[in-house]
């Protein structure tokens, strides 16, 4: 099931970082008192009573400027809008109203957007409640008091957001049992031109312009009876040369789009190599445990030879070693070179998310690999395996109860990791570990 996702805009300086950061729980944002710090929206994963969402931080909304940073941030926020599924408007009560709220009011408005209006710096509601009201003339809804830095008004704020998540929507997504595959990837990687090769006739608009891709584009395919939902994640709102901005912008468009996918499909330019951008975007579909396939596009413009594809593999796999799980496809969007390849990868992946481990089978390779490794010890306590189970799919997620959980270290959980997937492969899909402890007698 797909998160929903809740932008937080506003105009510069009225407290978008600092209410981010009190929902998110944790200081992620840079807070300071000059406009334009937030030149980036910044994401977070968050949780409210039995719900749970994704949360944008955006850089502020200023409607009329010929500043190039702020009109920067204006774009990023009318991409997060575009992204979101819930918006929170946030305004300054010490400032007022201003024209600018107005304008930032009516662009919310066209979006058709759930939006919840914060009325933010009420440290005290005797003191200032007479003008919370004076926001009522945006005619936006009942404007919240909320204090983000004494995080006063969060949770009635954040009950008013949570009944706009539409359970309907979200349950039917998770009836629907199509695969679902998220297309991400830096600008102009030919993305859009993947999708419209596998559909068979142009749906997506394609150009060379970076970022002509508006919005996420549900595309569905039939492969061999099979019918699958490409999402493909729109490049930039404007034809910016800014390496950063394209970078800002694709990050946030693979969020929202690895959200509702089951497999992701991460493409690379082969022209240009893999980028640190590249493992970026990867890493959003790796820490949501997500089937991984890496792309890599415009193979048929390479010059070739016997160790071409060996070495381009080897960067991918370096550049990627946080998941040398993914699996990797040449190809050409504009050849048709290997995409049917694609959907058997994506079959090949989807299988291995829902893959089930015997208990029995899984305890017999976790004690045959703690007797090959000695588990890790500090202090004269060694850690101590006494049962493990595979608890969930999607990703496959293991429990192991252990006699002391910080002795359970990451290089010996990646070691039991690569023991589990030499027994039945895994392939292209993250696996998960939790430690619980068990203290007494052989751990009972």
């Amino acid at each position: 099931m797909s998160k929903p996702i809740v932008a937080i805009v506003g105009r510069p300086n009225v407290g978008k970082s600092t209410l981010f950061n009190a929902i998110a729980g944790e200081t992620i944002s840079i807070v300071k008192d000059t406009p334009g710090v937030t030149r980036d929206r910044i994401y977070a994963d968050c949780h409210w009573l039995d719900m749970n969402f994704t949360l944008i931080d955006t850089g502020g909304i200023e409607p009329d400027t010929n500043d190039v940073i702020l009109a920067q941030m204006r774009e990023q926020a009318e991409t997060a809008i575009a992204t979101a599924d819930v918006i929170i408007f946030i305004v300054d009560v010490h400032q007022g109203l201003v024209d600018s709220d107005f304008r930032v009011a009516d662009m919310l408005r066209k979006s058709r957007k759930p939006v919840v209006l914060a009325v933010n710096k009420v440290d005290s509601f005797k003191k200032y409640g007479n003008d919370v009201y004076e926001f009522y003339n945006l005619g936006i809804g009942d404007p919240m008091p909320v204090s983000a830095s004494s995080r006063l008004g969060l949770g009635d704020l954040l009950d008013e957001v949570a009944k706009h998540f539409g359970a309907e929507q979200l349950e039917d997504e998770e009836d629907d049992d199509r695969p679902r595959v998220a297309i991400v990837g830096k600008p102009n990687v030919g993305k859009s031109s993947i999708v419209n090769k596998l559909a068979g006739e142009n749906r997506v608009i394609v150009s060379d312009i970076a970022g002509t891709t508006r919005d996420a584009v549900d595309t569905s395919v039939v492969y061999q009876g099979t019918e699958y939902i490409f999402i493909d994640t729109a490049g930039l709102r404007r034809k910016s040369k800014i390496k950063e901005d394209l970078e800002r912008y694709s990050i946030i468009r693979a969020v929202a789009a690895v959200e509702r996918a089951d497999v992701v499909i991460v493409v690379i330019d082969a022209s240009e190599g893999i980028t640190e951008q590249d493992a970026k975007i990867a890493g959003i579909a790796h820490e949501r445990g997500k089937g991984i396939i890496v792309a890599v596009n415009k193979w048929d413009a390479i010059e070739k030879n016997d160790k071409t594809i060996y070495e381009f593999t080897k960067k991918v796999r370096n550049t990627l070693s946080f998941m040398q799980y993914a699996e990797i496809v040449f190809i050409s969007a504009v050849t048709g070179q290997r995409l049917n390849k694609l959907f058997e990868t994506i079959d090949m992946v989807r299988e291995n998310q829902t893959l089930r481990v015997q208990t029995g089978v899984l305890n017999e390779i976790i004690t045959e690999a703690a007797a090959m490794q000695q588990p890790p010890s500090d202090k004269g306590k060694r850690l101590k395996i006494y049962y493990t189970t595979q608890v969930a799919v999607k990703p496959p997620t293991f429990v192991l109860f252990v006699n002391d959980k910080s002795l359970m270290h990451f290089s010996y959980t990646r070691y039991l990791e690569n023991r589990i997937r030499e027994s039945f492969g895994f392939r292209g899909t993250a696996l998960k570990f939790i430690a619980r402890e068990r203290t007494g007698k052989d751990g009972k």
